[in-house]
């Protein structure tokens, strides 16, 4: 994302795992650790998806330290497709590998990422603080239901997926959406809007 970030090659259960990581400005200590699952890898998403590197940079303002990584078969990273499950095992072995026992944690996703992010929510021993989701791909993957707190942004003219079926997911949860009028799937021309509404959701005053 920028000439600090740190790539790193981690044991995952397909073979290495290829991961990214971002740290606040100034040396400060991390608050945490954000861990962001990245779109469909059979349609062309990657850790340096354009949503995925907005979220992250929200992360990296708000004091976390921002962790993408190429789900396997993507990049540096071993294996192949496993149709969303073996993907969840990645973004497992990937917390597994870097954050410490007891650290702070936001699992967050965009659209195939986002159900990867729901699945690994409920795998993981000790609950993360807060899950992020932009676009999830509830109409294509059977994405976990969430906590009350969760953050989930969608796109109102949504052509990949409805924002009918995030509704559809999300009404039984009574679970507000956030919905940006007028956006597609991938927040062409508003990722200034998607970093802004993260970065409100957890500390307004620096929106």
């Amino acid at each position: 994302m920028n000439s600090q970030t740190e790539k790193r090659l981690v044991p995952g259960p397909a073979g290495q795992i290829e991961v990214a990581i971002d740290l606040p400005a100034h040396g400060s200590s991390p608050v945490g650790t954000a861990l962001i699952c990245h779109p469909n890898p059979t349609q062309g998403g990657t850790m340096d998806n354009k949503v995925v590197q907005t979220l992250a940079r929200a992360f990296i303002q708000l004091g976390w330290r921002a962790v993408r990584f190429n789900f396997r078969g993507i990049g540096k990273s071993e294996g192949g497709w496993d149709e969303g499950r073996g993907e969840v095992d990645d973004a497992l072995a990937v917390l597994d590998a870097v954050c410490a026992p007891g650290e702070a944690l936001i699992l967050s996703g965009f659209s195939f990422g986002g159900y990867v992010a729901s699945r690994a929510a409920q795998r993981i021993a000790e609950p993360a603080q807060r899950l992020v989701l932009v676009g999830p791909a509830t109409s294509r993957f059977d994405t976990a239901p969430v906590p009350a707190d969760t953050v989930v942004i969608h796109g109102e003219v949504d052509d990949v997926v409805p924002l009918a079926s995030v509704l559809d997911w999300a009404r039984p949860q009574s679970l507000p959406v956030t919905v940006v009028p007028g956006v597609g799937h991938f927040f062409h021309g508003q990722l200034p809007l998607l970093k802004s509404l993260v970065i409100r959701a957890f500390d307004p005053a620096r929106a």
